[in-house]
């Protein structure tokens, strides 16, 4: 499993509020992406936002965020994205304190 954590500045006209409704207006076109496990939508104080992505394979992932993504946030945010990818060595599961090792 690979975990990549995206991240990009905001125009300074794109506030809290602003981003909630832009992520939970588009957060249901995440849902048929190859190889997407899971996407949480992050923001903070500073104007950053962006994702953490958990997906299959890293092919998924650098091939996602080419082509009609790439795109999108260069021509709403007027910036790249910085993209850091890690190898996901375990997770886990509250309640409980399930953990599950995904090994290499």
């Amino acid at each position: 499993m690979i975990t990549a954590i995206v991240r990009y500045q905001l125009p300074a006209s794109i506030g809290k509020e602003e981003c909630r409704a832009h992520f939970l207006r588009i957060a249901i076109n995440f849902g048929e992406v190859k190889g997407l496990i899971r996407k949480q939508f992050i923001w903070n104080e500073s104007g950053t936002a962006g994702g953490v992505y958990q997906w299959e394979t890293i092919d998924d992932a650098r091939r996602f965020y080419q082509g009609p993504w790439l795109a999108g946030i260069l021509s709403r945010y007027s910036n790249y994205p910085a993209i850091e990818y890690f190898t996901t060595f375990a997770l886990t599961e509250n309640p409980g304190g399930v953990v599950t090792d995904l090994g290499d």
